[in-house]
Parts: structure tokens; sequence; C-alpha cells
């Protein structure tokens, strides 16, 4: 009888005990990323909304923005008013707050 010398037993419970937490930190960073992109359109779309109703007179359009936990900020100049905005993005991971701004024609003033 010839016994092997090198075995190969356990070598696959190796390799899967190594691909795991590497498969688990991907999916968790494209989670983040998703979630990044997925705060940062909300909060586009929130700063488009609230620079055209504060743009028609309606200076309270902030309220919503600032309820939500954003930080947000208003600006005119030049017949225009620029809406500023601020959120931080949910989730476990420490990723840096999303920033939007948006600008109207300053029709209400």
């Amino acid at each position: 009888m010839i016994r092997r010398v090198l075995d190969d037993r356990g070598a696959v419970t190796a390799e899967f005990a190594v691909a795991v937490p590497a498969v688990l930190v991907v999916l968790t960073l494209g989670v983040g990323v998703l979630g990044s992109a997925a705060a940062t359109v909300r909060l586009q779309h929130a700063a488009t909304e609230a620079a055209r109703l504060v743009g028609r007179g309606d200076d309270a359009a902030l309220a919503p923005l600032t309820g939500s936990g954003a930080t947000a900020s208003m600006d005119r100049r030049d017949g225009l008013v620029c809406v500023s905005a601020s959120a931080a993005v949910p989730g476990p991971l420490p990723l840096p707050p999303v920033t939007a701004s948006a600008c109207a024609l300053d029709g209400g003033r």
C-alpha cells in the first residue's frame, strides 16, 4: 500500500473559510454603494422640488428637507433661488454624507 505524503483533505474547507468573508465584504460594500446612490437621487429630487417651490414664493418648502434629517440652505442671487442640501447615508457603513444642490428661477419675489 502506498501512503500519500500530501493529503488534500480539508483544502476545500479552508478555501471556503477564506472565500465566505471576502464575498460578504464585497456584498456589504455593494449594498452600501447602492444605498448611497439611492440617497443621492432622493436628496437631489427633494432639493429640486424645494428650489422650484421657493422660486414660486413658498418659503416653507425647506421644511420637508430638514424634517427628514437633512440640512438645507437657501440662497437668492441674480434672479435665481438655489437650495443646497446634505444628508447622512442610512445603513451600517460609515459612508460620507451625500450632498445635492438645485437652482430655479426666482419668480416669487
